[in-house]
């Protein structure tokens, strides 16, 4: 049922800071329900504002935002969307197996703590089942992150740089869940500075400058409508405008 909607729908999304700092400027996005989209862009160019305004985290100038065809700020769209966020900003008073439980409460699940051990196990994070976040290594951090964005069964799953900062075990460890995520039907946004990250993982890719969609595409159309081999040189032209 949810396939015949796209996942996300943005239309004339603008967001204005102040007088000087418009982050998002008219901006139309459909995702597909099912794909695998990558986001990308420099610092500044509107993503994290795109990703706010997705989760209800700011208020936007103007446009209208859908997620699965219903209001981004209902409850059902609420539901629907699971954000692992770039900074890692877990409560420092709660055990991993604590901050998922109370996740799930947050989101009315009446019995989270069964949800709760199949992600501490999924992630390989039984043996810190009851050690608080600080106690953490970054990489036990980061798939804490993702195991609570992922704790309500959401169907659309934002990753803010999920890889940020990890070694290159633990990436292709987190590539490996997230391509199963995507296998099990969930619609995945991406945001990443690592190009082979977006394109060994995404079905499509937008790139974004200064508030405005200047291209998208597959990484195969991106170079072909480019003229480039390399989505590296794809970035670099797009972002030159």
């Amino acid at each position: 049922m949810y396939r015949d909607v796209p996942a996300l729908e943005l239309r004339g999304l603008t967001k204005r800071y102040d007088e000087s700092i418009l982050a998002l400027e008219d901006f139309d996005l459909r995702i597909p329900a099912g794909s695998f989209f990558g986001l990308l862009g420099p610092n500044g160019a509107g993503k994290t504002t795109l990703i706010s305004a997705v989760c209800n985290l700011i208020r936007v100038t103007a446009g209208e935002i859908r997620v699965f065809g219903e209001p981004h700020d209902s409850m059902e769209a609420r539901r629907s969307v699971g954000l692992a966020e770039q900074d890692i900003n877990l409560d420092r008073f709660l055990t991993v197996r604590e901050t998922l439980t109370y996740h799930g409460g947050y989101f009315g699940m009446d019995e989270p703590h069964e949800r709760a051990d199949e992600l501490i196990a999924a992630f390989g994070l039984e043996a810190k089942r009851d050690v608080r976040a600080p106690r953490l290594s970054g990489g036990q951090r980061r798939r804490l992150l993702l195991a609570r964005a992922l704790m309500h069964h959401p169907r659309l799953v934002i990753l803010d740089e999920p890889t940020a900062g990890v070694d290159f075990e633990l990436r292709q460890d987190l590539w490996r869940y997230i391509r199963r995520l995507h296998e099990d039907g969930t619609t995945i946004l991406l945001t990443t500075h690592y190009l082979e990250e977006a394109e060994e993982l995404c079905d499509e890719i937008a790139l974004i400058r200064d508030g405005h969609l200047v291209a998208r595409d597959s990484a195969d159309g991106l170079r072909a409508h480019f003229g480039v081999e390399r989505l590296q040189d794809v970035y670099v032209k797009a972002m030159a405008g």
